[in-house]
């Protein structure tokens, strides 16, 4: 999976998003502030196609209305405005056209200046995107690639707020877990994870380890000019690659593991690759 999914493109012009404290809005008046803020809004460089080209299959999605404008039109957000929640859609739906056998998660998880009917608006998105390619909230176990193919299902949406009820094809947001570290130090992170694997739920629903590093707000200071990429992620990835090479998947296992720039190192194959773990087991046991 990637972390802040849709961050490869925000909108230097757009004004600063309702998910920052009035401060920051106010210093995002002065244009160079901005520019930082994008340093430090982008996590991926890759668009929606790229990533699923690159093997990610779950995307973490943080949305919001643009406060003023007419209309209740969506976008993505992360610090800055991204693209339209429904370009991004259409962009994801023309890759499951394209590779039928290929199941993803949309992880909307994080809402910003939104009514119901906003969420209305953009289920209705949702909806007209993918057609009879959702998935319907099912016992997380029977969800098999095997189930899907036969219902020729592909996509499989979290929906963090209380519309999910309404609707048979939104998963409520608790059958997919989070826990987030939030920390700067790379050996408190993987600690975090440890810990939070052995907390996981034993059945009933998925789980993500988020490998991603957090930036305080002296951590921006210090390195303004920077970015996440240079100050944080360049540093800490190898160590949390191998952390993750070192994993096993399966009950009590890592089940989606996310990750910033996605393609700086061998991410996707090195999580793909745990699955094989999965089939000498069963080998072993037949």
């Amino acid at each position: 999976g990637s972390h802040d999914s849709f961050s490869y493109w925000v909108d230097e012009k757009s004004p600063v998003g309702p998910d920052q404290a009035t401060a920051i809005k106010r210093l995002a008046r002065i244009s160079l502030v901005k520019k930082i803020m994008k340093k430090w809004s982008v996590t991926q460089n890759l668009t929606f196609k790229e990533q699923l080209e690159g093997g990610i299959r779950y995307f973490d999605l943080r949305v919001s209305s643009k406060p003023g404008e007419i209309g209740q039109e969506i976008y993505f957000i992360h610090g800055l405005f991204g693209i339209k929640v429904s370009d991004g859609l259409k962009e994801i739906n023309t890759f499951l056209e394209q590779h039928p056998k290929e199941v993803i998660f949309l992880d909307f998880n994080h809402f910003y200046a939104m009514d119901d009917s906003h969420h209305y608006f953009l289920i209705k998105r949702i909806r007209s995107a993918f057609g009879s390619k959702l998935c319907s909230v099912e016992c997380v176990e029977y969800v098999t690639l095997e189930y899907m193919w036969e219902k020729k299902h592909q996509v499989l949406i979290f929906y963090h707020y209380p519309l999910h009820e309404e609707y048979p094809f939104l998963w409520p947001g608790n059958k997919m877990p989070a826990p987030w570290a939030n920390t700067t130090n790379v050996h408190k992170l993987l600690q975090f994870l440890e810990t939070t694997l052995e907390e996981r739920s034993r059945y009933g629903t998925f789980h993500v380890s988020q490998a991603i590093l957090t930036p305080r707000v002296k951590t921006i200071a210090r390195h303004l000019v920077r970015g996440l990429k240079n100050t944080l992620v360049h540093r800490n990835l190898p160590m949390i690659l191998n952390w993750v090479k070192t994993q096993k998947p399966g009950v009590m296992g890592v089940n989606i593991i996310t990750s910033d720039f996605v393609e700086l190192v061998d991410f996707a194959a090195t999580v793909i690759a745990l699955n094989d773990l999965l089939l000498e087991e069963d080998e072993s046991a037949s």
